[in-house]
C-alpha cells in the first residue's frame, strides 16, 4: 500500500497537538517541519500561529459542533478540527477546498475512523457558522479568545486600557528592525529599502528603529549579511538605551539569549561585554547574532541565582537583567502563551525574579546601575517586584526614566502592548548608591 500523501493540515495538527496537549512551545515544534515542505512551511506557520491566537474562540464553536469530547490520544484530530473552523472563517482558503483538504488530512494522520466526523462537522459550522459564532462571544473567554485568568489580571492592573492590550494581543506583530546606526543611519536605510519598494517607516522616538510595512525574508533584507540590522522591536530595543552606556565599561547581560540586547549595546558602546545564560544552545545563538554583527563577548553557561558558580569577582558598572517573566507582553508574537501560561505560574516567577535580583546586586559597583527589565505587562512582576526590591535593599534606588513612551509610575516605565506600535514591556533602572 502506497503510503499517504503528505498534507501541511496534517503536519499543522501535529505541531498544534504537541503545543495543546504536551504544552510544547510553537517556536520549537516549528523546528520539526520537514524542509522537504519548502513553500508549504509559511502555510502551515500561518495556520498554526492563527489557531493558537483565536483558540479560546474557536474551541468553544468545536465543543459545541461534537457529540462528545475526543479523547486525549486523539489531540491531532482536535487540532485538525480548530484549524478547518480557522481557514473557513480567517483565511482566503476556498471553503471547499478547505473542508476537502482538512478532511484529507485524516489519512495522512493515520486517524481514517475520522474522515466522517470532521467532514460532518465542518459541513454543519459552514451550515450554523452565524449561530456558532455569536454564541462563541457570549463569554469573556471566547469573545476576547484569552484565559480568563489573564483577562481578569489585566482588568485589575489596567482598568481602562485592558480592552486595549487584549485587542492588541490578538494583532499580527509588525516585523520591526534595529538599524545598526553605526554603520548606516535609520533614515538612509529607508531610502534604501524605498529603492528595493519595500514600503517602510522610521519611529518617532527611536533613532535606531525601522519598521516594515509587511513581513519580509530578514537574510534578504540589504546589508543583512554586513550586520547592517537585526529583528527586535522597538521596545526591546529601549534596554540598550537606558543602560547609557561608556567606552571601556564592564557590562554584565544576565539571561542574554538570544542576543538581541547583547548585540545592540555592543553596536552603541565599546564596552567589556560579558553575557550569561543558563541554557547553553541558546547562549550559542548569541555567539552566532555577535558574529555577523561583527562583535564579540564573554559568553558564561551560568544560572543567574547562583553568581558565585561563574563570577570572577571583578564588579561591573553596568547589568542588564532581562528576567525570567509571564512574557504577557509579547503574546502577539507569541500566541501559545495564552495556552501555556497558567495562573500559578506568576507567584513562581515573582520569587524567582527576586532571587535573582537579589543575587546580581552584589555584583553591581557601587554609583553602577542595573537595568531591570521584563516583557510582561503583570505589575507584580514589574513596579510591584521593584518596589520590593529597592525596600529590603538600602543602597538601591530608582533614577527617573524620562522618554516619550510608555506609562510612569513611581519605580519605572511601562509599555503596554500595542502602544506606539510596540511590544508589552517594563524597564526600572537601579542606581547602587556609593
Amino acid at each position: 500500500m502506497a503510503p499517504a500523501k503528505q498534507n501541511p493540515r496534517a503536519t499543522a495538527a501535529r505541531i498544534l497537538s504537541q503545543v495543546i496537549r504536551d504544552g510544547r512551545s510553537l517556536s520549537r515544534a516549528l523546528e520539526d517541519v520537514p524542509p522537504a515542505l519548502g513553500d508549504e512551511r509559511a502555510l502551515i506557520q500561518e495556520m498554526c500561529y492563527g489557531v493558537l491566537r483565536e483558540y479560546h474562540s474557536l474551541s468553544i464553536m468545536v465543543a459545541s459542533l461534537l457529540k462528545k469530547p475526543l479523547k486525549e490520544k486523539d489531540a491531532d484530530v482536535q487540532a485538525l478540527l480548530l484549524l478547518g473552523l480557522y481557514q473557513l472563517l480567517h483565511m482566503r482558503v476556498p471553503d471547499h477546498a478547505a473542508v476537502s483538504e482538512t478532511v484529507a488530512a485524516t489519512a495522512t494522520l493515520k486517524k481514517v475512523w475520522a474522515r466522517g466526523m470532521v467532514n460532518g462537522v465542518l459541513r454543519n459550522f459552514q451550515r450554523q457558522q452565524e449561530k456558532l459564532s455569536a454564541q462563541a462571544i457570549v463569554t469573556e473567554e471566547g469573545c476576547w479568545s484569552h484565559p480568563q485568568w489573564l483577562i481578569n489580571a489585566l482588568r485589575v492592573a489596567w482598568p481602562a486600557d485592558w480592552q486595549a492590550v487584549l485587542a492588541a494581543n490578538n494583532q499580527r506583530p509588525p516585523m520591526c528592525l534595529r538599524i545598526n546606526t553605526a554603520k548606516i543611519s535609520a533614515n538612509d536605510y529607508l531610502r534604501l529599502l524605498e529603492k528595493n519598494k519595500i514600503a517602510a517607516s522610521c519611529s518617532e522616538f527611536t533613532a535606531s528603529v525601522v519598521r516594515l510595512g509587511r513581513p519580509q525574508d530578514v537574510t534578504a533584507l540589504p546589508g543583512f549579511a554586513d550586520g547592517w540590522l537585526s529583528v527586535q522591536d522597538e521596545a526591546a530595543q529601549q534596554a540598550a538605551f537606558l543602560m547609557a552606556l561608556e567606552p571601556g565599561q564592564r557590562v554584565l547581560d544576565v539571561c542574554a539569549a538570544p542576543g538581541g540586547k547583547t548585540a545592540h549595546m555592543l553596536e552603541l558602546a565599546e564596552v567589556e561585554m560579558v553575557a550569561v545564560d543558563v541554557d547553553s544552545a541558546r547562549l550559542q545563538r548569541v555567539a552566532e547574532n555577535l558574529q555577523r554583527l561583527g562583535k564579540t563577548a564573554r559568553c558564561i553557561v551560568g544560572d543567574a541565582s547562583t553568581p558565585k558558580k561563574w563570577w570572577d569577582g571583578q564588579p561591573f558598572d553596568r547589568i542588564l537583567l532581562d528576567a525570567p517573566c509571564s512574557a504577557t507582553g509579547v503574546i502577539r508574537r507569541h500566541p501559545d502563551i495564552k495556552l501555556l501560561r497558567r495562573e500559578s505560574d506568576i507567584e513562581k516567577l515573582v520569587t524567582l525574579q527576586a532571587q535573582i535580583l537579589d543575587a546580581i546586586w552584589p555584583l553591581l559597583k557601587p554609583g553602577g546601575m542595573l537595568v531591570y527589565a521584563t516583557c510582561s505587562v503583570l505589575p507584580d512582576e514589574n513596579a510591584r517586584q521593584i518596589t520590593a526590591f529597592v525596600g529590603r535593599q538600602p543602597d538601591a534606588q530608582c533614577r527617573a526614566i524620562n522618554v516619550p513612551w510608555g506609562v510612569s509610575d513611581e519605580e519605572g516605565r511601562q509599555v503596554l502592548t500595542g502602544n506606539n506600535g510596540m511590544d508589552g514591556f517594563y524597564y526600572a533602572c537601579l542606581e547602587k548608591t556609593a
